[in-house]
């Protein structure tokens, strides 16, 4: 029989400004992240304070779980939780959030790492009480120096990250990225939780649950403002695998399955309304660039090119099949 350990306040650093306390959130599921993890917890330990929490759900993995107990048995400001709901990554969050603490969640991925400043800029976003969710700005961090030659950043999403396109400056969106992002529990209370019908189960790459939520939190919540925050920044693990053609458009292909089954959901309307402006706005620029590239001589410039006409096929081909299915 074990004894929840008694929670003991984080002692902040000297001229440490007051605020809401918070809930960061981390979810696992394999013991190959084991190290992504604990980097995840070591980047956002310096920005806590006060009551603030760390909640570690583990989904469905006894090994990572006993794990994390035995690295983090005298954390008494941690957690470690077994995703009790459906498995994915869904689930975990939803149990996260039914355990935490304090009203202002904010979800970190487990391959990604805090800048200084994560916590006190969302804390800072929620303040204005019309702001039911913000979401920071992951970039990615590439195996090697720089990004693959032929990767374009339009499609920076494929590896969970912002791309172009985004607001440059604090705007509202329609939905936030899910490797970095912050909601009022209250919110999630009034609107449901996440919804288990979408979303990443293991290395499946699935996705949209975040996209699911935010739509829905509009919806039902007439004046709700959700915000980018391009200030509030993590560093995004993208591993060797992630770098190459196939998964580059097997994770399109997912994305637009992920979105068909959003927008049986919430309404193609609003399911779609960010992407009708990234197909037909960012995407033909891309384009248009590697072709000037190519005209120029950089005849490098036309990989970029390429892989957003051939992502966008592989996105369109995925919604096809996403909306075919029932």
């Amino acid at each position: 029989m074990t004894t929840e350990r008694v929670f003991t306040p984080i002692v902040p650093a000297a001229g440490t400004p007051r605020r809401e306390p918070v809930s960061v959130l981390i979810c696992a599921y394999t013991m190959r992240r084991w190290d992504d993890v604990l980097a995840a917890v070591e980047s956002v330990r310096p920005q806590l304070g006060g009551y603030d929490e760390v909640v570690l759900v583990v989904d469905h993995n006894l090994e990572l779980r006993a794990g994390l107990e035995a690295r983090y048995d005298s954390t008494p400001w941690l957690r470690v939780l077994s995703n009790t709901g459906k498995q994915g990554l869904s689930g975990a969050r939803n149990t996260g959030v039914a355990a935490a603490r304090h009203d202002i969640v904010i979800f970190l991925d487990d391959d990604a790492t805090a800048e200084p400043g994560l916590v006190t800029t969302m804390v800072a976003a929620l303040a204005d009480q019309r702001v039911a969710a913000v979401g920071g700005t992951p970039v990615p961090a590439w195996p090697a120096v720089h990004r693959p030659w032929w990767f374009p950043p339009e499609f920076d999403w494929v590896v969970g990250c912002a791309y172009v396109g985004l607001p440059t400056e604090r705007a509202e969106v329609r939905n936030v990225i899910g490797a970095a992002m912050a909601f009022r529990r209250g919110v999630l209370e009034r609107v449901g939780p996440f919804s288990t019908d979408v979303g990443r189960v293991g290395t499946l790459p699935l996705g949209c649950e975040e996209t699911e939520l935010c739509i829905r939190v509009r919806q039902q919540l007439p004046g709700a403002a959700i915000h980018h925050l391009p200030d509030a920044r993590v560093r995004h693990r993208v591993t060797p695998d992630r770098t190459t053609w196939r998964y580059f458009l097997r994770r399109c292909y997912s994305e637009g399955v992920s979105k068909a089954m959003v927008s049986r959901l919430v309404g193609a309307g609003d399911g779609l309304s960010s992407e009708r402006r990234y197909v037909s706005r960012i995407l033909p620029r891309a384009v248009g660039r590697s072709l000037l590239g190519v005209a120029r001589g950089r005849f490098a410039a036309a990989g970029p090119g390429a892989a957003v006409l051939c992502g966008l096929v592989a996105t369109g081909a995925g919604y096809l099949r996403g909306s075919l299915t029932r």
